[in-house]
C-alpha cells in the first residue's frame, strides 16, 4: 500500500538524502560523438556529472503537459523539492496541454530559446524527427551514471530508444525517460452498472452485451470526445485487441515492416467502431465534443462506460468518489487480455540546453523512487515497480491492477500513432471520418494501410 507521509515530509526527507547524494559527483565516460556528415546527434564529448551543486546557479527551462489535477500536482510538488535539493537550481517551468505542446515544440527547437529539458512524444512524428534533427541529446552517458537501465526494464526504454538517424524505433539509444506507466482501459460508474444489473464484463462479448443492455435502457453506452481527433484512435485501440494478433498490432505500431492494414481482422475492428457509432453507441456528435467534455459526463451520470487512458484516473477520483471503476478491455473468448499502453511521455534533454548534466539530475530526479512515491500519492500510475505503490481499494486499485494484468499476463501494445512520421494525422483524420460515416471501413483500411507501406517500404 502507498506511504501515508506527508507531502513537506516527503519533501524534506528528498532534499536531505538528495543533496547528501550530491555531494558524491559521479562521472561516467560517454561513448563518441556523431559525425559531422552523418546528421548524427551529438553525444556529450567528455565525462558527465552529477553533481549539481558544482554547475553554479542555473536556471533550468522545462517544457512539460502535466496540467491535469493529479499530473499538476505531481510535478509542482517534485519541481519545489528539486529546488530545496539544489538551492543553485531554478526550475522555469512551461505546461501546456498535449495538443499546444505538439505544436509549439518544433518550432521552438529551431528558435534561439528553446527549453533544456521538454516532454517529447515517443512517436516517429515528434521523438523520432527530434533525434534525427540533432535536436534531442542521447542519454546513455547518463543512463550509465545513474543506473537508468537497471532502474527500468528494457521493454519500457524500448519506447524511448532510436537509432542515431531516427529511422529505426525501439533500437540505438536513449532519449528521453517517462514517469508513469500508461493503460488504456474503461472507466464506468459503479452505480450506472448496478441499476442496469450489470456485473464488470470478463470477455469482450460480455462488454457487448453490457453496452446493448445500457442502450436498451435508454442509457448512452459510450463516450467519446473527439474534437481533437487522437481520442478515437485509443478506443479503436482496445477494439483492435479483441480482433487482432498482438504481434500484428506491435508491428503496425511501430512502423515496422511485415504487417498490413487491409486484413481480416483489422477490417472486422473497424467495422465494429463504425457499427457502434450506428448504433447509437456513442454520445451524439463525437467529432464535435471535447476530450474533457467526454469524461466530465461520465462523473456527471450521462453515460454509462469511457474508453480512455489512466491518466484520467485522477479527475475522475476527485468528480466521481467510489462510484468511479476501471477494467482492462476485456479479451475476446480464448483470445489474449490486450490493450494499448506502455509509458507517459517522457522527458528529454534538448541539443540547446547550456547545462545538460543538471537537465540529467532533473530527470533523474523526477524518476527516482521517492518521486514514484509521489506520483502515487497523488493518483497517478509509477512506470517502475507499479505494483508497489497499488492502494487497497478504489479507482486507482482498479487502475494499477488492469496496468498489471496486461503487462504482465497480456499484451501492452503500444500508440498506433507512433508508426510513421504522419500516422497520428493519417490516423486521426481516418476514425474522424468513419465514425462520420464518410468512409467505409475498407476505406479507412486503405488509407491507413497507404501510409504504413508507404513508410516500410522506403525503408523508414
Amino acid at each position: 500500500m502507498a506511504s501515508t507521509r506527508s507531502a513537506a515530509g516527503r519533501a524534506v526527507a528528498r532534499a536531505v538524502g538528495l543533496g547528501a547524494a550530491a555531494a558524491l559527483a559521479l562521472t561516467a565516460c560517454a561513448p563518441g560523438s556523431g559525425s559531422d556528415d552523418g546528421g548524427a546527434p551529438p553525444q556529450p564529448t567528455g565525462p558527465v556529472s552529477t553533481d549539481v551543486a558544482d554547475a553554479g546557479d542555473v536556471t533550468l527551462t522545462v517544457w512539460d503537459q502535466e496540467v491535469r489535477g493529479g499530473q499538476d500536482e505531481q510535478i509542482t510538488q517534485l519541481n519545489a523539492a528539486f529546488e530545496e535539493a539544489y538551492p543553485n537550481v531554478t526550475v522555469e517551468r512551461v505546461s501546456q496541454s498535449f495538443d499546444d505542446l505538439a505544436t509549439t515544440l518544433r518550432l521552438a527547437l529551431t528558435g534561439e530559446d528553446a527549453p533544456d529539458v521538454v516532454q517529447t512524444n515517443n512517436a516517429r512524428a515528434t521523438m523520432g524527427q527530434f533525434v534525427a534533427a540533432g535536436q534531442l541529446v542521447p542519454l546513455d552517458a547518463y543512463a550509465d551514471a545513474y543506473g537508468w537501465r537497471d532502474r527500468y526494464p528494457e521493454s519500457v526504454l524500448q519506447y524511448s530508444t532510436y537509432s542515431e538517424d531516427g529511422t529505426v524505433f525501439g533500437e540505438g539509444s536513449l532519449y528521453g525517460l517517462p514517469q508513469v506507466g500508461e493503460v488504456v482501459g474503461v472507466y464506468y460508474s459503479r452505480s450506472a452498472l448496478a441499476d442496469l444489473g450489470l456485473e464488470v464484463p470478463q470477455t469482450w462479448a460480455d462488454f457487448e452485451a453490457a453496452l446493448k443492455t445500457a442502450a436498451d435502457a435508454g442509457r448512452t453506452p459510450l463516450l467519446l470526445g473527439n474534437i481533437e481527433g487522437w481520442p478515437a484512435g485509443h478506443v479503436f485501440g482496445a477494439v483492435q485487441g479483441a480482433h487482432v494478433d498482438p504481434e500484428e498490432i506491435q508491428a503496425l505500431g511501430l512502423g515496422n515492416a511485415g504487417a498490413s492494414w487491409t486484413t481480416p481482422e483489422n477490417l472486422e475492428a473497424l467495422g465494429q467502431l463504425q457499427q457502434w457509432q450506428e448504433q447509437g453507441w456513442f454520445n451524439e456528435g463525437v467529432n464535435g465534443t471535447d476530450y474533457d467534455a467526454a469524461w466530465q459526463q461520465l462523473a456527471d451520470g450521462q453515460g454509462v462506460f469511457l474508453v480512455a487512458g489512466s491518466w484520467l484516473a485522477p479527475d475522475l477520483q476527485d468528480a466521481m468518489g467510489e462510484d468511479a471503476g476501471f477494467f482492462a478491455p476485456p479479451p475476446a473468448d480464448g483470445g489474449e487480455l490486450a490493450t494499448t499502453g506502455g509509458t507517459g511521455i517522457p522527458f528529454s534533454i534538448t541539443t540547446a540546453a547550456e547545462e545538460p548534466d543538471v537537465a540529467a539530475a532533473y530527470i533523474d530526479f523526477l524518476t527516482s523512487d521517492d518521486a514514484m512515491q509521489v506520483l502515487a500519492d497523488t493518483g497517478n500510475l509509477p512506470v517502475v515497480d507499479t505494483a508497489s505503490y497499488a492502494p487497497e481499494s478504489g479507482l486507482l486499485a482498479d487502475v494499477y491492477t488492469a496496468f498489471g494484468d496486461v503487462s504482465s499476463q497480456g499484451a501492452l501494445l503500444p500508440y498506433l500513432d507512433y508508426a510513421t512520421p504522419t500516422f497520428g494525422e493519417t490516423l486521426n483524420q481516418t476514425l474522424q471520418g468513419l465514425l462520420a460515416g464518410e468512409l467505409t471501413p475498407e476505406q479507412a483500411a486503405d488509407a491507413l494501410e497507404a501510409d504504413y507501406a508507404d513508410f516500410t517500404s522506403s525503408g523508414g
